[in-house]
């Protein structure tokens, strides 16, 4: 994960070791102690702990072009380690928006005022959260669609006009989460990308939500021949960058 981009923190390292003591199919089926982390590092010199930074927003419009740079060489050098074809290129990205949103629009209004007049904004929207992918070849995935709540609603499915491959899900604040990234990642993903894929190897390129960063979706990933990589905003800049997601 780290030279994907990604450097777990401990708690996401004691959560792969619990994974493989599983997979093991030990008698043991206690978790691994608090200090086992810590141990394993002084243990293993090719291994430390640091700590991340915050980057400055200033800075970071500066060094923008370095920075992705270096990011696109990662991505070529872990195409070409796993021989991975451009058709079988994959960027995610989520983007949050609240319901019944004013956006601008054309008002009619006094002739004698200057500048853009202002609507007033209801301020009690809910925020819904829409899960989104593209193929470097320009097809996109059926989106995945979070709203508030605690259950589904009869009449989502009932409206005619939502496509039928399009998948809701729920949360208590409209916002992605672990378990429903792990359900896009099984339930759309996979049998979306499955057939279509030309080499052996699809690469998904991911921004730094932790619901991506769990041992869980890694592990899934390297089940399914799907190499993980992260995008310049986990390296530590997330400034003017938004051009690179899929909907940016």
């Amino acid at each position: 994960m780290d030279r994907r981009g990604a450097a777990p923190r401990p708690s996401h390292v004691q959560d792969m070791a619990n994974i493989l003591l599983a997979a093991r199919g030990s008698t043991n089926n206690q978790p691994i102690g608090k200090n086992w982390v810590s141990n394993f590092i002084k243990r293993h010199d090719e291994h430390k702990t640091s700590y991340s930074r915050r980057y400055n927003y200033q800075r970071a419009k500066c060094e923008d072009p370095k920075i992705i740079k270096e990011w696109f060489d990662l991505v070529q050098i872990t195409m070409m380690q796993h021989g991975i074809a451009y058709e079988d290129v994959y960027n995610f990205d989520e983007t949050g928006y609240a319901m019944g949103l004013i956006a601008t629009a054309k008002v009619v209004t006094r002739a004698d005022m200057y500048g853009r007049r202002q609507v007033i904004q209801p301020g009690n929207r809910e925020w819904v959260t829409s899960i989104e992918c593209v193929n470097s070849m320009g097809w996109v995935l059926p989106p995945c669609i979070i709203f508030k709540g605690s259950v589904h609603i009869e009449g989502w499915y009932q409206d005619s006009k939502l496509p039928h491959n399009w998948r809701i899900e729920v949360s208590p604040n409209g916002w992605t989460s672990d378990q429903i990234g792990l359900r896009w990642l099984q339930k759309v993903f996979i049998p979306e990308t499955t057939s279509r894929t030309t080499g052996k190897y699809r690469l998904l390129v991911l921004d730094g939500h932790g619901s991506h960063l769990t041992p869980e979706f890694d592990k899934i990933c390297s089940e399914n021949d799907i190499i993980p990589i992260w995008s310049i905003w986990t390296l530590g800049s997330r400034s003017d960058v938004e051009g690179l997601q899929p909907y940016g």
